[in-house]
């Protein structure tokens, strides 16, 4: 209110003038200026202290330019080469320079502004002169605000524009601070003039009031700009940002048009139509998406808040640093921009309540200056239509700042599973960390949602209670204790709704720990005929969890009555005090009170999902602050020399060693080694004695108390148990680096997986399922010695690598592998077998992880002691063996060779012919038809294969599949019942908006129709029962919901335990623990109330359209075509909709995989320096993953904006018809229904 006082005020020392006050004006500067009004004045203040800022900062510039220029030509005259040639030098490096269309149009919104000063200068000069050769009294002040501003817009528009040709990408600050202050003085004059113009007419109608509605838009672009900061001009150098992500992006060169779009198609989102456009034409694909732009990319995030988080550790090395506040730092731009489309929604959304009261009135009679009614149509128009066009910016906006947060933070998540030491992965298992990446971060990227509402809420209620206040006057008070007391009551609620949700997460994560191990272990429970007790177990786990979604969901339907009761409450309470205080409310007054309650309802109903999300999102904050904190691998473990820099390959010195640095004994101790390059180095030792911890600490795996550890040149690494990545054998063997055939061919032969390729009907390209599940132990072996192999490394580290292939095997390996391959390079390996230490140039002895023994094999069996008993326990071993063995790599490839290898045996030699023909017609072709023939080739090999991609229907779903899950709940008999209880909730709700309209008074003096007991206890009573079928809309739709979902569960888990072993060994278990987690989940908590928030608004829509028919039949023929242009427009959408939903669902799987697997393998994958590829690989599936749900986002809105833009015509048709009609030839109480 003091706000309001001030610009009234401001406006009443406006409309005064020298000449009416009897003063003589004065020519002078001081005299000019005492007559000016007060923000005209500040104005021009403001415009000449920032122009002589600007004017001194360039002087200052250019002098110091000088003297350095100076200075520097006097030092550099010593040597040869000039200032001129360096700059061109450092210019010829310069690359492409891209001026938006941002920085395009905000440079004609600087000259549009300028222009329009110009043509006030020239009209108000040109006025005046006339005067002046008249003889009247000339007041020169009236010039001075516009020759003030066009000179300063004159010399600033210049500097925007001169940003170009300096290849700024930020505008400066002085520029941006006079954009800002310009749109607020406009906006405050706009206010001051637009009031007098309400109260005085068009004889306040002057030339700079013109002035300030026309470059007001121009102005609100400017300060949007000044508040984000970028000009839109980027400089392209020769770096990664212009070249694809992986090789598989080579072909897709297109960027999403987000980027470059005009300011047109950011607001109606026009730029999706090209997408939208094939998506009607065909199933879209991931190729048609087009690429991120560089600043959405994960790389891009993910480097911003690495940073700032790095830069908060450091800062806080005493404290807990907060990753809630370097996310802030990391994307506040992006949030404060999008804070600005908040607010704007915000405000425009309460200007339709307030302006309710001034249309019922000029409804009823009451005309305040001409065409009030034309004006009034128009302010609702506009207002409607900024609330649209705000609320899809803000949305779009929300969203893609979650996005940006999950990729930034799933990246972070990865790299630090990739770097965790032992001690702290012992506390974090696999599946906890890829729970951090599925659950806490993409709970972290969801409050984007409700990051805006902490001050929206205040804001609101704040808004609300100042338009009721205008309306009931003191009454708003009780509003404000009612609206407090609902807001209190809904905490506990929300307190119980949380925990029933934590337990109903917890039971689905133990239901979910179980599923997982029985797919991990379907073959032993099919083999035992286990099947059905596990079945068993998993539907008791699941009727555990069941009970707690039973008690989420109705309690959630008795949360849902308190917020749609809340509002009505407010209501009545705000109501009642009026009538007891005896106020007169008229049918404006209270139409506008409920228009602001149902605003209101809306922030009332979300502040306990707003609790709920903040008490969440900080639990996966903390979660996610303390894994980040974990403790890292040593980065000085191991000193890394370049290769050829020592004759050293390996140099341990008092190496003391621990897996757990707090214990007292350590695992490795009183370590001295040196291996010179190209030797020959075996590990030998009991069980238990520290082989395998002796190879990790020459990696760096295992932590360093104390000593020093040199390694020379690069180095791979084979584990005792065998890691295979998901893929076909070519690329694990390959490993990242580039194929060479002639190499491929002899790591292929070195390590035997010649026989295996030809066993395989699919050869080195055939898939590897999960784990490697269609690989024996010997045959995943070979795969990861031929993966060390082909990296061509200078030091092999090799933990007992013939542990898991047969004794004939063992020694054709180690002859071909070790003593041919690796002749040359410098190997360490762990072996159990003596037979193969004889051709060691150097064999340890360890014992209870210290070295007790070292030498060669005949000196150590010349001394005795353990080594001696060592081989000595082997050869008594071996002779106790006294019947035949057979390896279980034997066994298995028995096996395959027994089953469908003999039949794709058969089925190549009968097809020998043909492909040998075949072959004849491939050579004879073109280039082009080659390429279709192996395309072609690739396409039927990948349907042979044993693991599939991951189906994906195309087209629109079927009808069948809706019916088929209404009829999954009682047969389908809920569903009339569900549209019976919101049909009747509707209809109260209109009736209890038309009893208001018809028993109050239309305007003041008018008799009421019933008194105001009868007036509040009907409407309460309509109001009451609208809420109370709204709960049991929300009961049935939980029932409903809940015994699908139940029926749905059990039919899948029957189906999965009842396939065959062939349907688990082609179908990764990822692939199923999707279906039986997330999927299940959407089937739980979403698909039910969609359904019914589908029939509310369909019921609702109806209604509304009913509505508008009985008070004006003419709007059917706009509502007629409107709803045609719906109806296709949501086919248009749903087209592409439909395949964007799809691929983002199958994108996910693929994240997570890597990730479980990435964790699995990091010893491997550090121990190969992979980490960077690793990197960039979960990178580009993050991307993978964004590109088409960024799409997805945009869609939604694309179809929501127009929709709204549609009512919002419609609802303007309805204004102007209503406006448009003689007074008293409708109804007012029926007129009234309209809002």
């Amino acid at each position: 209110m003091g706000f309001t006082r001030l610009l009234n005020s401001i406006a009443t020392h406006s409309s005064s003038s020298p000449a009416s006050a009897g003063q003589q004006p004065h020519f002078s500067l001081a005299g000019t200026m005492q007559g000016l009004p007060i923000l005209e004045l500040s104005s021009i203040c403001i415009d000449l202290t920032l122009l002589l800022v600007f004017l001194f900062t360039i002087s200052a510039r250019k002098i110091l330019v000088c003297v350095g220029r100076t200075r520097f030509l006097k030092d550099d005259s010593v040597g040869n080469s000039s200032p001129i040639r360096r700059s061109i030098s450092g210019d010829a490096e310069v690359g492409d320079v891209v001026v938006g269309t941002g920085f395009k149009f905000s440079v004609c919104c600087c000259f549009y502004v300028l222009l329009v000063q110009v043509v006030v200068l020239g009209f108000d000069g040109f006025g005046l002169i006339r005067e002046a050769v008249d003889g009247k009294v000339v007041v020169w002040s009236v010039i001075a605000l516009p020759a003030v501003q066009g000179l300063a817009w004159f010399v600033l528009s210049f500097l925007a524009l001169h940003c170009k040709f300096k290849v700024l990408e930020k505008f400066p600050l002085l520029l941006r601070v006079w954009w800002f202050i310009s749109f607020v003085i406009c906006i405050c004059t706009l206010y001051v003039d637009g009031k007098s113009l309400l109260v005085y007419g068009s004889n306040h109608l002057t030339s700079h009031v013109v002035a300030k509605f026309v470059v007001t838009p121009a102005l609100a672009f400017l300060c949007f700009v000044a508040i984000r900061g970028a000009t839109g001009i980027e400089l392209y150098r020769n770096s990664d940002l212009q070249e694809p992500l992986l090789e598989d992006e080579a072909g897709c060169l297109k960027v999403t048009p987000y980027t470059d779009a005009g300011l047109f198609s950011l607001a109606v989102l026009s730029w999706l139509n090209p997408l939208l456009s094939i998506g009607a034409k065909r199933p879209l694909e991931l190729k048609d998406i087009p690429l991120l732009a560089p600043k959405d990319r994960s790389k891009t995030n993910y480097k911003v808040l690495n940073s700032n988080w790095e830069k908060m550790k450091a800062e806080n090395l005493s404290n807990q640093p907060s990753l809630a506040w370097a996310i802030l730092r990391s994307f506040w731009k992006e949030a404060a921009g999008n804070a600005v489309f908040a607010l704007l929604n915000t405000l425009v959304s309460y200007v339709g309540p307030y302006m309710i009261s001034y249309f019922v009135d000029y409804l009823g009679g009451k005309e305040t200056f001409p065409h009030e009614g034309f004006v009034l149509a128009g302010i609702f128009f506009v207002s409607k239509l900024l609330e649209t066009l705000t609320t899809r910016q803000w949305y779009l906006g929300v969203d893609i700042l979650g996005m940006h947060v999950r990729s930034a933070l799933t990246a972070m998540v990865y790299r630090k599973g990739l770097k965790l030491s032992s001690l702290a992965k012992q506390s974090h298992t696999s599946g906890e960390i890829v729970n951090y990446m599925a659950v806490d971060v993409q709970r972290v990227g969801d409050y984007s949602w409700y990051l805006h509402d902490i001050w929206m809420l205040p804001l609101q209620i704040i808004l609300a209670l100042a338009i009721l206040y205008k309306n009931v006057g003191i009454a708003s008070v009780a509003t404000l204790v009612a609206t407090i007391i609902s807001i209190i009551v809904t905490v506990p609620l929300a307190k119980v709704q949380e925990d029933y949700q934590d337990k109903l997460m917890a039971a689905k994560d133990e239901r979910m720990r179980k599923t997982s191990e029985c797919l991990r272990n379907m073959r032993i429970l099919k083999l035992q005929a286990w099947e059905e007790r596990y079945r068993v177990k998993l539907e008791e786990m699941r009727d555990v969890e069941f009970k707690w979604l039973r008690k989420a969901l109705y309690s959630q339907a008795f949360i849902t009555f308190i917020f749609w009761s809340s509002p009505i409450f407010v209501a009545a309470v705000t109501f009642a005090t009026s009538i007891l205080l005896g106020a007169e409310l008229t049918a404006g007054s209270v139409l506008s009170a409920l228009a602001t309650f149902r605003i209101l309802q809306e922030p009332l109903r979300n502040f306990p999902d707003l609790v709920s999300m903040m008490a969440q999102t900080k639990v996966s904050l903390d979660r996610l602050s303390g894994f980040l904190q974990e403790e890292e691998l040593q980065e000085d473990a191991t000193i890394v020399l370049p290769r050829g820099m020592s004759k050293v390959a390996i140099e341990i010195k008092d190496g003391v060693f621990c897996w757990d640095p707090s214990s007292s004994r350590p695992t490795l101790s009183g370590i001295q080694m040196k291996v010179e390059s190209g030797m020959r180095v075996a590990v030998c030792g009991m069980v238990g004695s520290g082989k395998s911890s002796f190879l990790s600490c020459i990696l760096g795996e295992i932590p360093k108390i104390s000593g020093e550890v040199r390694v020379c040149g690069t180095a791979a690494y084979v584990s005792q148990s065998a890691w295979i990545q998901s893929g076909n054998i070519e690329e694990n063997i390959l490993f990242g680096s580039p194929m060479d055939k002639a190499k491929y061919r002899k790591v292929v032969h070195a390590c035997s997986l010649k026989k295996d390729f030809e066993l395989f009907s699919h050869g080195d390209q055939t898939i590897i399922g999960d784990r490697g599940i269609n690989l024996s132990g010997g045959q995943k072996q070979r795969v990861q010695l031929a993966r060390a192999l082909y990296q061509d490394a200078d030091i092999y580290l090799l933990d007992d690598p013939f542990s898991a292939v047969d004794a004939h095997t063992g020694s054709e390996l180690f002859k071909e592998y070790i003593m041919t391959a690796l002749a040359n390079k410098t190997v360490v390996f762990v072996t159990h077998q003596v037979e193969f230490l004889p051709t060691a140039d150097l064999i340890l002895v360890l014992k209870e992880g210290r070295i007790i023994q070292a030498g060669k094999y005949d000196e150590l069996l010349q001394a005795g002691t353990d080594f001696n008993a060592l081989v000595s326990a082997h050869h008594e071993a071996i002779e106790a063996m006294d019947i035949p063995s057979f390896s279980s790599e034997e066994s298995d490839e028995n096996l395959l060779l027994d089953g469908p290898a003999i039949l794709n045996k058969k089925c190549d030699s009968a097809g020998n012919n043909i492909d040998s023909l075949a072959k004849e017609v491939e050579d004879g072709a073109s280039a082009s038809d080659q390429k279709a023939i192996k395309e072609k080739k690739k396409a039927k090999r990948r349907k042979k294969q044993l693991v599939q991609e991951e189906e994906r229907v195309k087209g629109r779903v079927s009808m069948k599949v809706y019916l088929s899950y209404m009829a999954a709940a009682y047969k389908g008999l809920l569903i009339p019942l569900i549209v019976l209880a919101q049909t009747l909730f509707q209809f109260l709700q209109i009736a209890s908006n038309w009893w208001m309209a018809w028993a109050n008074p239309q305007t003041e003096g008018d008799e009421a129709k019933v008194s105001p007991m009868v007036l509040l206890v009907v409407y309460m009573a309509l109001a009451f029962g609208s809420s109370w079928f709204i709960f049991v809309r929300a009961v049935l739709v939980a029932t409903f919901g809940l015994a699908a979902a139940q029926k749905l569960f059990l039919n899948m888990l029957r189906s999965v335990f009842r396939a065959p072993m062939s349907f688990f060994d082609s179908t990764p278990a990822g692939r199923i623990l999707n279906r039986v987690s997330i999927d299940q989940s959407v089937v739980d908590l979403d698909i039910p109330f969609r359904l019914g928030g589908f029939a509310s608004t369909t019921i609702q829509l109806l209604g509304i359209v009913g509505v508008m028919t009985e008070v004006t039949w003419q709007v059917l023929l706009l509502v007629i075509p409107m709803a045609a242009a719906c109806l296709w427009m949501q086919k248009y959408y749903m087209a592409s909709s439909r395949e964007l939903v799809r691929i983002v669902s199958i994108q996910k799987s693929p994240v997570i995989h890597l990730f479980g697997e990435s964790i699995a393998g990091a010893a491997t994958i550090r121990g190969f320096g992979q980490e960077k590829r690793f990197m960039k690989r979960n990178l580009y599936l993050l991307d993978c993953f964004a590109r088409p749900f960024f799409c997805s986002i945009a869609a939604i809105e694309w179809l929501c904006l127009r929709m709204e833009l549609l009512s919002t015509f419609v609802f303007a048709f309805c204004m102007i018809l209503l406006v448009s009609f003689p007074h008293g030839s409708i109804d007012p109480r029926s007129r009234d229904m309209v809002f």
